[in-house]
């Protein structure tokens, strides 16, 4: 959910929120315990503190947004 957030903040111009959001969602990343995770999940999270380094705001939204729906779909997959 943070990294949908992420994208909204980003989307609506506020960097501030955006950065906030992000930063939790890296909190959250490092609470996975990978050696239960699929794969290309384990792959997706090591990527993820990648988008810190983005400059342009746009990217960094529509990459939260694309990670967001590949967890999302990752845990329903697991049910």
């Amino acid at each position: 959910m943070d990294l949908k957030r992420v994208a909204m903040g980003y989307y609506r111009g506020s960097k501030i929120m955006g950065e906030r959001f992000l930063d939790e969602a890296l909190k959250r990343k490092d609470e996975v315990d990978t050696d239960t995770v699929e794969p290309y999940v384990k792959v997706l999270l090591e990527k993820l503190p990648s988008m810190k380094r983005y400059q342009d705001t746009q990217k960094i939204a529509e990459d939260a947004l694309m990670y967001s729906t590949l967890f999302q779909n990752a845990a329903l997959k697991k049910v």
